[in-house]
């Protein structure tokens, strides 16, 4: 009589192990804590920027928009800002950065958002990197570009942050025009992201 409650009992007690299992497994791959960070200089970066941050996410606190911004602005004038890129791009530069990010460790996601800045990430994207340690994060990067697609950016991020994940990239000429929306959602998707 013994044998069989005490197997009873076993078998109960794997269906509660196994229980308790799951729901530990639903809890840690429950709503991810996204950051979506971006530089941008015209305004392309922003406008894309915004649309995620709109349709990614199951809610609104999820989800939170982070614009990278420098101590000392670029030029606005476009010749000039071409050049003073290519001068931060020759010399390795890291300018100053006015914003910050508070927590960083709360994020599981880094969506990272730059203009292709000859043929890589502008400078303001390297100082941001090398300010926190994204090891053991996904990294999901957007690029605006003028044709230039990723150019090398992707190779420079993994780079910076070799202990991240680098999800699927997205690539938009300019602002995206009128595709933009379903873009971003199926980019999201790609990226076993719930899109609204």
């Amino acid at each position: 009589m013994k044998k069989p409650l005490i197997f009873a009992l076993i078998v109960s007690g794997l269906f509660c192990l196994e229980a308790t299992m799951e729901l530990n497994a639903q809890s840690q791959t429950g709503i991810q804590k996204i950051l979506v960070a971006y530089f941008s200089w015209g305004g392309n970066t922003r406008g894309i920027a915004q649309q995620i941050h709109q349709r990614a996410g199951r809610d609104r606190s999820s989800i939170e928009l982070f614009e990278i911004q420098c101590v000392t602005p670029y030029s606005r004038n476009y010749n000039t800002c071409l050049d003073e890129a290519l001068r931060d791009q020759r010399a390795n530069a890291r300018p100053a950065l006015r914003t910050h990010v508070g927590n960083i460790a709360q994020y599981d996601v880094i969506m990272l958002g730059y203009p292709n800045w000859w043929a890589s990430i502008p400078a303001p994207i390297a100082s941001f990197l090398d300010e926190y340690d994204l090891a053991g994060k996904t990294i999901i990067p957007f690029c605006s570009h003028g044709g230039g697609r990723f150019g090398q950016s992707l190779t420079a991020i993994a780079k910076l942050e070799p202990g991240a994940k680098i999800g699927d990239a997205l690539s938009v000429h300019y602002s995206g025009g009128s595709t933009l929306a379903n873009d971003i959602t199926a980019w999201l998707r790609k990226n076993g992201i719930t899109a609204r």
